[in-house]
């Protein structure tokens, strides 16, 4: 498909919000989580556990070609915990699909070959310098095993991307530097930065925080005012890493990390989302619930119905019809957004 047609597509999906080009998926083949870290609640659902199999992904295969899916991201949960996960990337690579794996890392090294055959792209999670991330991953040894991943990946194939997402919270705000250094030392490509969210049900949670919760990840207003400064020393002392793109977000886009604590307090307003994901990606959860994104209530189930069905279903064309980004509760407070040009290359980052 050349970019005019996606570009049409695209646009002719915001005039009419009936889907026939879908180029993003992200698929959790499974629930569980192999960390058991503060500002998620999936690893708590760890005695239930579900995956996809491979029979049900392959029942959706040509739906998801009709819609043109180009870039499936493997979340989770952990991904590498997928009793046969190496049988959906087959099946995935059919589309065809690039193919990005999101990991804690703690895996890595066994499953590297696999990885390296299957994977186009690897994201790792990166939560602080050795004692922090270990302390937030709360596994014993967590910083050293994802070392270790990343190695293994790198003599298989040395011209794998390896990124690294890193989610700021109370945990960690104050070792910014360190974690830029770390992405550094152990050999990322790129390093991104997410502020914790603290206000959805996404991530297992079956009803949002209380405020005594949301203040063991969230900042204080203290903290907000250090971590500002810290931002801002950041843009100066690691202006070159901004420069080359090593830091994924822009220092404008930056800034919105502290401010979006400073909202979580009251005392500012939330940044702005420019996103798009409801029009040009979906979220397939291990249980086939399907998603516009991970933070809006699913919109169906794929043991029930086709990808096509479900997103182009009267309960779809609602959600999009109504759907004001710029004003919409759950978006206004995302931390996560996704805005995908409709004329970008179907591999390109979002």
């Amino acid at each position: 498909m050349n970019f005019l047609m996606q570009s049409a597509l695209q646009m002719r999906a915001h005039l009419t919000n009936r889907l026939h080009h879908v180029p993003v998926l992200t698929l959790m083949p499974h629930s569980a989580c192999n960390c058991r870290c503060v500002m998620c609640d999936i690893w708590k659902a760890n005695a239930n556990q579900q995956e996809i199999s491979a029979e049900t992904l392959a029942r959706h295969l040509d739906s998801f070609r009709r819609l043109g899916v180009r870039w499936v991201m493997l979340s989770g949960g952990e991904a590498l915990m997928h009793s046969n996960l190496w049988v959906l990337c087959e099946l995935l690579k059919t589309l065809p699909a690039k193919i990005t794996l999101l990991s804690t890392g703690l895996l890595l090294r066994r499953h590297a070959e696999p990885v390296g055959r299957w994977c186009d792209e690897v994201i790792v999670s990166l939560d602080g310098s050795r004692e922090v991330h270990n302390r937030i991953r709360n596994v014993p040894q967590a910083y050293e095993k994802l070392v270790e991943g990343i190695q293994a990946l790198r003599r298989i194939d040395c011209n794998m991307r390896i990124t690294g997402r890193c989610v700021i919270q109370k945990l960690n705000y104050f070792d910014l530097p360190n974690i830029i250094a770390a992405a550094q030392k152990i050999g990322l490509q790129q390093i991104s930065f997410l502020a914790a969210d603290v206000f959805s049900t996404a991530f297992n949670r079956a009803r949002r925080w209380e405020t005594s919760r949301a203040a063991q990840v969230a900042l204080s207003e203290n903290e907000v005012d250090t971590f500002t400064a810290l931002v801002e020393q950041t843009l100066v002392d690691f202006a070159e890493a901004f420069h080359t793109g090593f830091i994924a977000e822009s220092p404008e886009k930056f800034r919105r990390l502290p401010q979006y604590f400073a909202a979580v307090l009251g005392k500012a307003e939330f940044p702005a989302p420019q996103c798009n994901a409801p029009w040009v990606s979906t979220v397939i959860e291990a249980d086939g619930a399907v998603r516009p994104c991970f933070f809006h209530p699913a919109l169906g189930n794929l043991n029930e119905h086709s990808l096509e069905a479900i997103l182009n279903s009267e309960r779809a064309l609602a959600f999009r019809k109504n759907l004001v980004v710029q004003t919409n509760p759950i978006c206004r407070k995302c931390t996560c957004s996704l805005y995908r040009k409709p004329w970008n290359h179907p591999e390109s980052s979002p």
